[in-house]
């Protein structure tokens, strides 16, 4: 690895040679939240496992996410997350360029530091930090902190469904003041928790430092057209999110990254940009309800994004960790319908072509 003299990260690879991984964080990506590839056993497959990463990297992603919820949190405080932390950095690094590595980190303050410290030693670049529901603000701020004495930070604003909680505006007014947050992952699915966070950004006088990603599956691509004007004491500070850090995103990556493209184009006054991205953010949202199983709760949600993966040959099957984890009744029928729907979203002949490739 190259270091400036500040001892930051350079890229060694044309032609952002002289561009730091913060920079490319901030600068916005494409960073699918990387599945677990199980085998009928639910033993890891390794096969399939750098079969991902390589698609992820080949498709356009800046960036993966592993140890995330998509990732199965199951495999916390178990053997098995140092090898998937590790089979994804060590396949990344077959790529020309530079993957922004973030590792997800949970739990306690104690097994959180532990996880950084783990995924340091394996070359990772961040940590997303999932909230802990037994921590108040307080405890929470003080678990970001001592994190980020290992590795900086992407706070995480994680819908209550899946395990996360409701967090004060004051919160993150807290949370990004502290130097080692560089993002946060804003994924409550909910207009009212996410203006909390921009509020919060802008209230801590970070809005340039930290850099936004949506993870608000039912509403990515407006997420990433708008440019929000908060309002705080008196002062207008524009804030955008310049990416994003998602589940859906673990699937059809091609069409994701271009997708991402359009939206700075839109952002930057392309009015036929955002017009076509408006009609395609309800596509996108109505796709990701029968895929994330909205409808029950997201129970299967992270059955449907393997059954996705399944359908394109990436995966052998839907398995979980749990045996009990699998799709909703009638939601298999559903992925069936927004599949038929939707085909400008997939894409699967970029897949065929690659799958040999990816798999040996």
């Amino acid at each position: 690895m190259l270091f400036d003299q500040g001892g930051n990260h350079v890229l060694s690879t044309a032609p952002d040679a002289h561009t730091s991984v913060r920079d490319l964080f901030k600068r916005g990506l494409v960073i699918p939240a990387h599945p677990l590839a199980l085998d009928a056993g639910r033993k890891l497959d390794e096969r399939r496992q750098r079969a991902l990463t390589r698609y992820y990297v080949d498709a356009g992603a800046g960036g993966l996410a592993v140890g995330v919820h998509t990732t199965q949190f199951a495999i916390h405080g178990t053997p098995l997350l140092a090898p998937v932390l590790e089979l994804a950095a060590e396949t990344s690094r077959e790529a020309e360029r530079e993957v922004v590595l973030v590792a997800g980190a949970t739990g306690p303050t104690a097994q959180a530091v532990a996880e950084a410290e783990l995924a340091r030693t394996l070359g990772y670049h961040m940590v997303l930090l999932s909230p802990y529901a037994e921590l108040d603000e307080d405890a929470l701020i003080e678990r970001a902190r001592a994190v980020g004495e290992v590795l900086p930070v992407i706070g995480f604003y994680l819908q209550p469904a899946v395990g996360g909680r409701t967090l004060s505006r004051d919160f993150w007014t807290r949370l990004a003041g502290i130097e080692s947050v560089v993002g946060i992952k804003v994924a409550p699915f909910d207009r009212y928790r996410t203006l909390d966070v921009l509020h919060g950004v802008v209230r801590a006088g970070r809005s340039d430092e930290v850099a936004l990603y949506t993870g608000n599956d039912d509403h990515i691509l407006a997420d990433l057209i708008t440019s929000h004007r908060v309002i705080v004491d008196g002062r207008e500070v524009e804030v955008e999110f310049v990416g994003g850090l998602l589940g859906q995103w673990a699937v059809w990556v091609r069409k994701a990254v271009g997708l991402l493209e359009e939206a700075r184009r839109a952002r930057g006054g392309d009015d036929e940009a955002v017009r076509r991205l408006l009609s395609l953010d309800g596509h996108l949202t109505d796709a990701n309800a029968a895929i994330f199983d909205s409808a029950n709760g997201f129970h299967g949600c992270i059955p449907g994004i393997h059954e996705i993966l399944r359908r394109q040959g990436l995966l052998a099957g839907r398995w979980c960790l749990d045996p009990e984890e699998d799709l909703s009744p009638g939601q298999l029928a559903e992925i069936d319908r927004v599949w038929a729907a939707y085909p400008w979203l997939r894409d699967d002949e970029f897949v065929a072509e690659g799958l040999d490739r990816w798999l040996s």
